[in-house]
């Protein structure tokens, strides 16, 4: 036998137990310490299992329920809305960023349907939950936050408007503007006046968006006062400047061109409520009497404020909103002036307008301050006051010069002319008192005769009178006569905007130092060129992604622009 072969036999070590060993020890242990039970006296039941025996395991089981879920009917209107949204079918190049504006038009076709999906529903929530969202619509909203907003938009309905987040006020608009929850038009817009007039005293940031959905309803949807008329009902002229502006009443301009001045005579001290019709009726006088000299030079005093824009551009209805044109409106034309025209053909909409220039705004402000400063000094106020001849276009002030107009002497001699015609004393006499008088003595004669005062025909001087060549000359050479919108939007664009301009088309579109560096964010620097663009040319031509890009179609368009 091999050494390698052996086999040992296992030793157990001294002192060492194994674990079973010790579990049976512990256990023979408690046992000992156990109190045994008798049952004798007991009593106890005997219960018998049906259904089986213990041979094969069998056992009865409990029959199966039916059990009732509490069901909340509201979750379950919310997902049926919610699956309006998923069945709608969205572009393949869909962005979901809110800034992209095919992703606007696809969640404003998502807003639409589910808005009538949910026009009655009525809630009585008890909670609160905030919400935050731009172009904010139901599909972004939590279980809580729809709840919330119907509720709130139940008691608004009732007329109780309260105090809500921002984007809640929004979404209710957005349904008033797609005729949700209205009978007709006319319901729609006393709804949206009521809503803005009530909610404005909580957050005033919606009178900018107000101001333009008010004006784009009375375009979009039939309505049975026109537009001016509803304007001067709820005394709104002072928003919409450019309805009125070429209206002959002059009581209406006042606030009109104040809106567009660069100077704002209502914020001055001499401006109160003892001088303010003054100032009104000389500053209206003297806008008349400019457009009556400079036309007799060949210059059309409107033009030198507005750009003429030539040409239709695209109009799209509430802009800023999220707004789906789900019916097809008939042919129609709304004209709010011979300056600006609606017109509806197919349902594609386009428009003509004016747009005011930073000079025209320049001019008007000097205008206005130096009615100012000249009718202080006529009244012996106690503070002077200057206007800077030098803030008005200088291009303008040479045609002015060369045609021997001085807007100084013109405001100069108007307000002194208001100011004589406004302070005359006027004395008449009774004819049965006629002779009574002509028996006074001669000097109270005197003092009760006053003489009648020739009108001053300063603006018949032969400084204002020109020839036929060089009227034709001042009118041809207008710089107001745009060729296109392109040239419109160009001279409506500031300093900054133009140079960002330059930087894409050089390549740089991280513009991001270059906003900051002017002071801007670059957000609101294209939201600028961008709104500026729709108001010329009809469309965007900026987009904001992770960096800012001209469109394709726009770029040959802008380089020969800048």
């Amino acid at each position: 036998m091999n050494k390698n072969d052996q086999k040992y036999k296992p030793v157990k070590i001294p002192g060492q137990i194994s674990f079973f060993e010790e579990k049976e020890n512990q256990l023979k242990q408690f046992l000992q310490n156990v109190t045994p039970v008798s049952f004798e006296d007991e009593v106890f039941a005997e219960i018998e299992i049906d259904g089986g025996t213990n041979n094969n395991r069998a056992f009865s089981r409990p029959q199966p329920q039916v059990v009732n879920p509490i069901v909340d009917e509201n979750r379950k209107i919310f997902n049926e809305m919610r699956q309006i949204a998923r069945d709608t079918q969205l572009p393949s190049n869909f962005n979901s960023h809110f800034y992209n504006k095919q992703t606007r038009i696809s969640n404003s076709k998502v807003f639409y349907k589910q808005a009538v999906f949910m026009k009655d529903y009525e809630d009585d929530y008890n909670g609160y939950v905030e919400f935050s969202n731009y172009f904010p619509y139901y599909q972004q909203m939590s279980y809580a936050q729809l709840r919330t907003y119907f509720t709130w938009r139940t008691d608004v309905r009732k007329g109780n408007v309260t105090n809500v987040s921002l984007s809640y006020a929004f979404v209710y608009i957005y349904e008033l503007i797609h005729n949700i929850g209205v009978a007709d038009s006319q319901e729609g817009l006393d709804k949206l006046m009521f809503f803005w007039r009530a909610f404005k005293r909580f957050d005033s940031s919606i009178d900018k968006y107000m101001v333009k959905w008010i004006k784009d309803y009375h375009i979009y949807y039939d309505l049975p006062k026109p537009f001016k008329e509803f304007v001067c009902e709820n005394n709104l002229q002072a928003h919409y400047a450019k309805v009125f502006m070429y209206e002959t009443d002059m009581n209406d301009n006042f606030d009109l061109f104040c809106n567009v001045s660069k100077y704002d005579i209502r914020k001055s001290i001499f401006f109160t409520n003892d001088t303010k019709g003054q100032l009104s009726d000389c500053f209206c006088m003297v806008i008349h009497k400019l457009r009556v000299v400079f036309n007799r030079a060949g210059i059309i005093f409107d033009d030198l404020i507005f750009y003429p824009t030539n040409k239709m551009s695209v109009w799209t209805p509430f802009k800023d909103a999220l707004f789906y044109s789900a019916i097809n409106r008939p042919d129609k034309k709304v004209v709010f002036s011979d300056k600006e025209i609606y017109i509806c053909s197919q349902n594609f909409w386009s428009f003509s307008s004016t747009l005011a220039m930073n000079s025209g705004r320049q001019l008007i402000g000097y205008i206005m301050k130096q009615t100012e400063s000249e009718l202080r000094k006529v009244t012996k106020f106690k503070h002077k006051l200057s206007a800077d001849i030098h803030l008005v276009d200088k291009e303008l002030i040479k045609k002015l010069e060369s045609v021997g107009l001085s807007l100084e002497y013109i405001i100069h001699e108007a307000v002194n002319e208001y100011y004589k015609e406004s302070t005359k004393i006027v004395v008449s006499v009774d004819e049965t008192s006629l002779h009574k008088i002509r028996l006074e003595a001669d000097d109270t004669q005197e003092k009760l005769i006053v003489p009648d005062i020739e009108p001053m025909m300063y603006f018949e001087s032969s400084t204002a009178e020109t020839s036929p060549a060089i009227s034709q000359t001042v009118f041809t050479d207008a710089p107001i006569a745009m060729q296109d919108n392109w040239t419109s939007f160009f001279h409506i664009l500031g300093e900054t905007e133009v140079n960002a301009l330059k930087l894409i088309l050089q390549g740089d579109t991280n513009l991001k130092h270059f906003a900051d560096a002017n002071g801007v964010m670059l957000e609101v620097l294209a939201d600028s060129i961008n709104e500026k663009a729709i108001d010329t040319i009809g469309d965007n031509i900026l987009e904001l992604d992770d960096s800012l890009t001209i469109y394709e179609e726009y770029i040959n368009k802008i380089k020969e622009m800048v």
